[in-house]
């Protein structure tokens, strides 16, 4: 080890009566701290403006545009100049051959020379070190833990930098050459993602081989035990390559012996790497307070419920409109979407199954082939696609294993258990289109328990779940391609009719009675009033003027205020309302918790206000109220296009804020019956859930899972909201700012610029 240490003492001593180690320290220590007194900037104006700030630490640091992320990408250009002289310099000089006799080893040499790239990453290390005692000073609870793994993840990626840049110096004399060497292997390696991915076996290999992003988690917080190997692997490899160069150039050795030797520390690598990124093989430690890189503590039990082994089988069709999320080239990007489960569930088999039918999503087919036979359509669309028509089946072969018709012939996943169990995880018609760990997860637990049954009442003109009418209930209860829908949230849902001898089935847990056009005969209205006396559960949605649910909802001990509510807007009708969740909703369910720390609200048009008129043994909890907006209960005004509103107080019009929905709840035998009242049955209708208000923080799809998670009794949608994070404010002025600022691009690279100045002056002078 001496000779090792001495070794590296001198390259360091090389490295640091040059100006390239000194430069490159002043323009890194100038870079990160613009890029780091931005981000506080930026901080600094969020809290003076009075939003305010979340997670500030991940902000700064550990975010996509954060101060670690910004060194990753451009680090590289760092590393080849200094490495490109460790050998180079040796091999052109000639005093390689001093090596050469002295008592020390070909791994000695590449040893020392690695040992002294280490240490000069540590001084790098040391420039972030200095942002991160100003976040210690600044930020309220920083979060140094998940800072520390960022370092970790940078410190890693300059080591791998270091061993593929020493190896490249010791393969040639000239120093440039070494260094657009190793920029081009740099690069080489960062593609490596690219190559070779419709090839089942080689994909995994060459993925894993893929230096691009290796630090994203480790930044994020979260350390993998295939992050910390891979660069283990990586700087191992590189420095056994240059160790066989040096040997081979010492001893003259054949062409073949040095290749063959090469090719055994490859292959032994690559064997290495693919079986560290098998995930069973993986280990997480999650070094954020909130532990937001790592499935809720809901997830991760309904994920240990799920003994047995578990198949998630992808289908992808050729003619789908996003067929491209999973085929052969793009298989690895898609499993890192499942990456959070399997790391609980890592014996799961993940398999894809390739075919072409006629899809329910891509109208594009039908204008260009309008009269083609299908299998032409799919001939064409393949050569289009540049893909091997014979690896997909043909419609009849893929009925024969499953038949996805009743989805759309769409790109969807069935997840099968051991024991037979079957569901479908789809993807949604939205901008995010994957399901987020809450469909996952209520998929999950759907296996593992009974969750809830939904019947919406029918035959009284109440609102349908089949139908595209604007007023019906289908987008949120059924629609497959919808996020919230009730369906994709883990519950069933289906029609009820109480004609005749219909019953209400027994499994059934919760009834939707929307706004009924007329009244339930007194067979049906029996059935009902038995399952509410025996503590069933309710949702119950009206429109104002209606006597029907008037009398309805008064046996809750509940009435509306005459008439429908305004509240008067510019460019919009004034019987458009605002209602926000109040602060006791927080009970009810953390989905109303989230609305209000978003600002988020609910909007009505002809909505009813709610009073409770009689003790019923209810206790009546206001999940959403009028905002402070000057809105009253309009008695008279009906055209609100034409005419305007105003308040007369003596027809009982009054200003105030008014409930808009309330939550009841009272034990019945040993079950707490939970019933939901809401004044606008078109807020959560296919319509009204974009209401025409033209203010930023519209969420009546929120409404939703807020009421049912209640519902449910905290079954479903499965919860999984995190905590806030503690570290939510700095502590810095805006005069302090900019002595922060002046120290960071000016001090410190100044201090570097003299000392290295000075040192360099002197070592020319003797």
């Amino acid at each position: 080890m001496r000779r090792i240490y001495k070794i590296a003492k001198a390259e360091l001593f090389t490295l640091f009566y040059s100006p390239i180690a000194w430069m490159i320290l002043v323009v890194f220590a100038f870079q990160t701290g613009m890029v780091f007194a931005d981000h506080l900037k930026e901080v600094l104006q969020a809290q003076r403006t009075g939003w305010g700030n979340m997670f500030i630490t991940a902000g700064i640091f550990s975010g996509q545009r954060g101060l670690l992320a910004s060194v990753q990408s451009y680090l590289y250009l760092y590393m080849p100049l200094l490495t490109m002289g460790l050998m180079s310099r040796e091999l052109s000089s000639g005093s390689i051959k001093l090596l050469y006799s002295s008592p020390v080893t070909s791994s000695q040499i590449i040893r020392g020379k690695f040992l002294a790239m280490m240490i000069y990453s540590f001084l790098l290390i040391g420039v972030l070190l200095v942002y991160v005692v100003v976040g210690l000073i600044t930020v309220d609870h920083f979060e140094l833990s998940s800072v520390a793994s960022g370092l970790l993840g940078i410190y890693l990626l300059m080591c791998a930098y270091s061993a593929i840049g020493l190896f490249m110096s010791s393969l040639t004399s000239y120093q440039v050459v070494a260094a657009l060497g190793t920029l081009v292997l740099l690069g080489t390696l960062s593609y490596m993602d690219k190559v070779w991915q419709d090839i089942a076996f080689v994909r995994d290999i060459t993925y894993w081989l893929s230096i691009s992003g290796r630090c994203n988690e480790m930044i994020m917080g979260l350390i993998c035990s295939e992050d910390v190997l891979y660069f283990l692997i990586v700087v191992v490899l590189f420095l056994s390559l240059s160790v066989q160069k040096l040997q081979a150039n010492r001893t003259h050795a054949s062409f073949s012996a040095v290749w063959s030797k090469y090719a055994l520390v490859v292959i032994a690598a690559m064997a290495l790497g693919y079986a560290t990124s098998r995930p069973i093989f993986m280990a997480y430690y999650d070094a954020t307070e909130t532990k937001r890189n790592t499935l809720t503590p809901n997830s991760q039990a309904i994920m240990a419920k799920l003994d047995g082994g578990m198949t998630i089988t992808t289908y992808v069709n050729l003619l789908d409109r996003e067929y491209y999320n999973g085929i052969p080239s793009q298989v690895n990007e898609d499993k890192q979407r499942l990456k959070q489960f399997i790391r609980f569930k890592p014996e799961t088999k993940l398999e894809y199954v390739y075919y072409y039918d006629e899809p329910s999503n891509n109208p594009r087919l039908k204008n260009i082939y309008k009269d083609l036979p299908l299998a032409e359509v799919a001939k064409k669309e393949a050569e289009l696609k540049e893909l091997d028509l014979d690896m997909f089946l043909t419609p009849a072969e893929i009925k024969k294993k499953i038949n996805l018709t009743d989805e759309g012939n769409v790109f969807v996943r069935v997840v099968e258990r051991a024991n037979g169990q079957k569901a479908f995880l789809r993807i949604y018609d939205d901008m995010v289109k994957f399901p987020s760990e809450g469909e996952v997860s209520a998929m999950f637990k759907r296996m593992v328990m009974k969750l809830p049954r939904i019947a919406f009442l029918q035959g009284q003109g109440e609102r349908k779940i089949e139908g595209d009418r604007i007023k019906d209930y289908t987008l949120f209860s059924s629609v497959k391609t919808f996020r919230y829908a009730l369906t994709n949230q883990g519950c069933d849902v289906e029609d009820l009719d109480l004609s005749g001898n219909n019953q209400i089935p027994k499994e059934v847990d919760i009834i939707v009675i929307s706004d009924m056009q007329q009244a339930l005969d007194s067979n049906s209205r029996k059935k009902l009033d038995t399952y509410i006396a025996n503590g069933g559960n309710l949702v119950i949605t009206l429109k104002p003027g209606s006597e029907i649910m008037e009398s309805f909802i008064s046996q809750f001990g509940v009435k509306t205020v005459p008439g429908q509510l305004v509240q008067p807007k510019q460019d919009v009708a004034a019987n458009a309302v605002i209602c926000r969740p109040t602060e006791a909703s927080k009970e009810i369910a953390p989905f109303f918790g989230n609305m209000i720390r978003q600002h988020q609200y609910v909007g009505m048009v002809k909505s009813a206000g709610l009073v409770i008129a009689e003790d019923k043994g209810f206790k009546a909890v206001p999940v959403l109220q009028t905002d402070t907006m000057k809105t009253w209960n309009e008695t008279k005004t009906i055209d609100f296009v034409n005419d305007s509103a105003t308040v007369d107080m003596a027809a009982g019009e009054k200003v105030d804020s008014f409930v808009t929905a309330y939550a009841l709840s009272k034990k019945v035998g040993n079950k707490e019956q939970r019933i939901m009242i809401i004044g606008d049955a078109d807020c959560i209708s296919n319509g009204g859930m974009k209401p025409p208000i033209r203010y930023y923080g519209s969420a009546n799809f929120t409404l939703i899972p807020g009421m049912f998670h209640w519902l449910s009794y905290g079954n479903v949608p499965v919860d999984v909201n995190r905590p806030i994070g503690s570290d939510n404010e700095i502590h810095i002025t805006k005069e302090s700012l900019k002595v922060v600022r002046y120290g960071l691009l000016g001090v410190i690279p100044g201090l570097l610029l003299i000392g290295s100045t000075i040192l360099l002056i002197r070592r020319r002078r003797k």
